[in-house]
């Protein structure tokens, strides 16, 4: 057990990189931003929005872990929104099952943006 209350300080880390790296990913992916729209049938400006967003909540947990617990809270933030989003928009009505669509991984990370948004910097 004494291992375990050892890596207690340093365990955000994998969850901290894993949604940032996720969102980095996804936000850059959506490129180029016009065929993302079309694909999902939402307006530009909002394409345009979620892109930048999704890049900007990635950065946001990573720079934040190096004391700026703002950014922190932030990228936890519009990770919330974001996920939000894509759970009323696109996954819910697939249900539960991320192999049919559904909402799982989103509800996920949703709930990593939450306890980011939360605990800042006090993980």
């Amino acid at each position: 057990m004494n291992f375990l209350s050892g890596l207690s300080p340093h365990v955000h880390w994998g969850l901290r990189l894993s949604l940032a790296a996720t969102f980095i990913y996804h936000g850059l992916g959506k490129w180029p931003v016009p065929e993302f729209a079309s694909a999902f049938g939402m307006p530009v400006a909002v394409a345009w929005a979620v892109t930048i967003a999704e890049v900007v909540a990635g950065l946001a947990l990573i720079i934040g872990a190096f004391g700026k617990e703002t950014l922190t809270r932030l990228g936890g933030l519009i990770v919330i929104v974001i996920m939000i989003g894509a759970i009323a928009m696109v996954h819910a009505k697939n249900g539960w099952n991320v192999m049919n669509g559904g909402m799982e991984f989103q509800v996920m990370m949703l709930a990593l943006g939450l306890y980011f948004a939360a605990r800042g910097n006090n993980t």
